[in-house]
């Protein structure tokens, strides 16, 4: 059955072909370009009719709009394998996006950097005055007391991250993957937190229950961290000395997954220290007027970006690498940055004010997004090769116009015609360019792969052409055009920001040229120019 619709599908295209055919016959008679002939009786038979209509046929071949009009089929018909080719593009595209997230499943996808915070637990006490009657009937007042577990978040006042990002290439297959492996050093302060003035039903505080965790969106990624150089200052001290800090080891997850999903914490207990006070320890009250200064270094891998939220009242963010092209994202892009062939720096001072949640808080109580403000880079590749393969194709069209339009010139020079089939093996040969440009350029890159697969199909064309109008001096001239035309095409495909501009530059060069060619087509040799 669908052999059968087949075949009624392509008898159907031929019978449109020939009343296509036909029609441009007639309309080429009534507009003067085809001459009816006439029989020596006046009348046509069965077979002067058909005699009549083959002879139309080859004048009307020989004429320039028919051959205009084969141009413009050819060049609808050659979109065909152009688009199977473009298929193929993305297949390969999606093939090695797909390797690419292979990889950073095993190396490390995009960092994003939330904290440190400090997490302080209390006791929230509620007493609930009831009525309760006894069986003879006397009433009497009972306190009923109840008590709820509450965690209290705190952040910096002062917070600073250093990053240094090295790229690096991951190779698997025939793919490349950029990815990079960061040294993170992060340091600052936290003041002394009231957590009595969150609530008026504070029991008791639990500072020795206090934990630090820090959020990292990839911790699968994580290379190497330092313990928590944590020391306590009576002052405003910023600086934080390695022999007189606490060093604490880190232990896995955040325990509080819901405000920070994946990361690590420090367990600290903030009542101890040899100036607390016995009173204090007993009470659980910390040291007041206290500053905790803190720091910590990691090595993380991590692919496409690295991002931080600003957790500190003041967040100053200084990051540099050795990758020259950097796409800066997120809620606020560097305060200052400088880019050169041999990296980039970036510098980041964030305000609390900028974001939409405080300094302290209680996680149970109260809501906030946290993640809702986030800043950082991209590692950017300019123009991936699929993309520029893709540009590539998006110019097909106008690259088979112009080179059947240059042999078309040809043509009229030395009075030879090039069959219709001849036409088709060009336009084969242009589309194979596509492919044999994707199939180089996985393997050695997209400058000698563009090179070698203009010179080949270069090549095949000039030969072809020189076995047609066997002159030398006249492919010579061809194979020049079509080097000039692939000239362009990768002039076109380097440009990013000016690629558009460039594009319709040339289209409005080659409209004028062709305008000036076909300026005297309606005019006879001896019609005279009026001054």
């Amino acid at each position: 059955m669908d052999i059968l619709i087949g075949l009624l599908g392509v008898l159907f295209f031929i019978s449109i072909l020939v009343g296509a055919l036909f029609f441009a016959i007639f309309m080429a008679r009534k507009i003067g370009l085809i001459k009816a002939s006439n029989s020596d009786d006046g009348e046509i038979g069965a077979g002067g009719f058909i005699k009549s209509y083959l002879s139309d046929i080859k004048k009307l071949s020989d004429s320039l709009l028919f051959r205009f009009i084969i141009i413009a089929v050819l060049i609808g018909v050659m979109t065909i394998p152009l688009s199977m080719v473009n298929d193929i593009v993305r297949e390969r595209s999606s093939l090695y996006n797909q390797v690419l997230n292979d990889i950073a499943n095993t190396w490390g996808h995009e960092q994003k950097l939330q904290g440190p915070a400090l997490f302080v637990p209390y006791t929230e006490k509620f007493i609930t005055e009831i009525v309760k009657t006894d069986k003879d009937g006397n009433e009497r007042k009972v306190n009923r007391v109840h008590y709820e577990q509450r965690t209290a978040i705190v952040l910096p006042n002062d917070l600073k991250i250093d990053v240094n990002l090295h790229g690096q290439t991951r190779k698997r297959s025939i793919y490349k993957s950029l990815v990079y492996t960061a040294d993170l050093k992060i340091n600052g302060y936290f003041k002394s937190p009231d957590i009595k003035g969150l609530s008026s039903h504070v029991d008791k505080i639990h500072w020795d229950r206090a934990w630090l965790a820090l959020g990292i969106s990839d911790t699968q990624a994580i290379n190497k961290v330092s313990g928590l150089r944590w020391n306590v200052s009576g002052d405003n001290n910023q600086s934080i000395g390695h022999s007189s800090a606490q060093l604490i080891d880190f232990e896995p997850g955040t325990k509080v997954t819901s405000t920070l999903k994946n990361g690590f914490h420090a367990p600290l207990n903030l009542s101890s220290g040899s100036s607390a006070k016995p009173s204090d320890k007993e009470s659980g009250k910390p040291l007041d007027t206290k500053t905790y200064l803190f720091s910590l270094d990691i090595n993380i891998n991590g692919s496409q970006g690295f991002y931080f939220s600003p957790f500190g009242k003041t967040t100053n963010v200084y990051v540099k690498s050795d990758w020259p092209h950097p796409s800066f994202q997120g809620s606020v892009l560097p305060d200052q940055h400088k880019v050169s062939k041999n990296g980039f720096q970036a510098n980041w001072s964030v305000p609390h004010l900028a974001r939409n949640y405080p300094q302290l808080w209680t996680l149970e109580t109260q809501m906030f997004n946290i993640h809702e403000f986030t800043a950082g880079v991209n590692l950017f590749e300019t123009v991936s090769l699929y993309s520029k393969i893709t540009r590539a194709i998006k110019y097909g069209v106008l690259f088979f116009a112009l080179t059947y339009i240059t042999f078309l010139i040809f043509e009229l020079g030395i009075g030879r015609k090039l069959h219709v089939v001849q036409y088709g093996m060009i336009g084969l040969a242009l589309s194979m360019f596509y492919l044999t440009l994707l199939s180089m350029a996985e393997h050695t890159g997209f400058v000698t792969a563009y090179i070698s697969a203009a010179s080949i199909i270069i090549l095949m064309i000039s030969l072809y052409a020189f076995a047609s109008i066997r002159k030398l001096s006249r492919t010579g001239i061809i194979s020049l055009l079509l080097i000039a035309l692939y000239t362009m095409l990768y002039s076109l495909l380097k440009l990013e920001d000016y690629a558009l501009l460039a594009g319709t530059a040339l289209l409005l060069l080659i409209l004028g040229v062709m305008m000036y060619l076909t300026r005297n087509l309606n005019r006879s040799d001896s019609e005279p120019v009026e001054n």
